[in-house]
């Protein structure tokens, strides 16, 4: 009884944290729909006008293109520079190697605010600030990280013999790499491809120090309203993103379910 009684003490303060941590995440839900021109809960009911007013402005269809289209661009560049990087020093395994994959991981672990400031006085030398290419490299920076470690984590469980093999065989690195290693890790490019994503997805600090009006992203829209007028729309829009960023995550669980039961 004991037992059971501290089980369900434990059990009640991990729903309590899970509640504290989700709850100002679900408040952007019911006051998409309110019926207020103001940011509240609905008063009389419930209204659909805000979504209405995403759909339609040409603004926030602005920045969910641009949002759209540096994610992808920033999500294949980490992909293609994230698997190599990351084949290369499961290849090597060296203290040099070590270091090139301490590197790649430092956009996940230097403060994004100083990652921020050091792209925006290296943009200004060279003429990227406020431009698309340099948005993208910044994003493709950031979600490099999450790409090595889940392809790292996927060579780990891979068979070096096939490898061998293919190379006893006559194939060369290129189409060893093909047509062995990269099927067997797909599983951790995806998933790293799904994380680099959605970092750049919901990225706003560093589109703030390297982007002004020219590219505007969803988060820095939102991050404008907020700043100029309390539109609800600005509430849609965020519930919007939560909703696209669960519905990327849920292959993640997948793909782990996957793995699970071939093992």
């Amino acid at each position: 009884m004991r037992r059971g009684w501290r089980f369900g003490m434990l059990l009640a303060l991990a729903w309590l944290v899970v509640g504290f941590l989700l709850l100002p995440t679900l408040v952007v839900f019911p006051v998409s729909l309110t019926d207020t021109p103001y940011l509240a809960l609905p008063h009389a009911g419930l209204s659909l006008q805000h979504w209405q007013a995403l759909i339609t402005s040409r603004r926030w269809a602005g920045g969910l293109g641009d949002s759209l289209v540096i994610a992808g661009l920033s999500t294949a560049l980490a992909v293609l520079v994230g698997t190599l990087c990351a084949i290369a020093c499961w290849r090597a395994a060296s203290w040099l190697t070590e270091g090139i994959r301490l590197l790649a991981l430092m956009p996940l672990i230097v403060p994004t605010i100083v990652y921020a400031l050091g792209l925006y006085r290296f943009y200004a030398d060279i003429r990227l600030l406020d431009t698309y290419l340099g948005v993208i490299l910044a994003h493709a920076a950031i979600g490099l990280p999450f790409v090595v470690i889940t392809v790292g984590a996927a060579l780990v469980n891979f068979d070096r013999r096939l490898e061998q093999a293919a190379r006893n065989l006559g194939a060369s690195l290129a189409t060893t790499l093909r047509l062995i290693v990269i099927p067997n890790i797909a599983p951790g490019i995806l998933a790293g491809a799904i994380f680099a994503f959605v970092s750049s997805w919901d990225e706003l600090v560093i589109v703030l120090f390297i982007a002004s009006r020219r590219v505007t992203t969803l988060p820095r829209l939102i991050w404008d309203g907020v700043h100029e007028s309390l539109d609800p729309t600005i509430a849609a829009v965020a519930a919007a993103l939560v909703l696209a960023t669960m519905l990327l995550l849920l292959p993640i669980r997948r793909l782990r379910a996957t793995t699970t039961s071939g093992e």
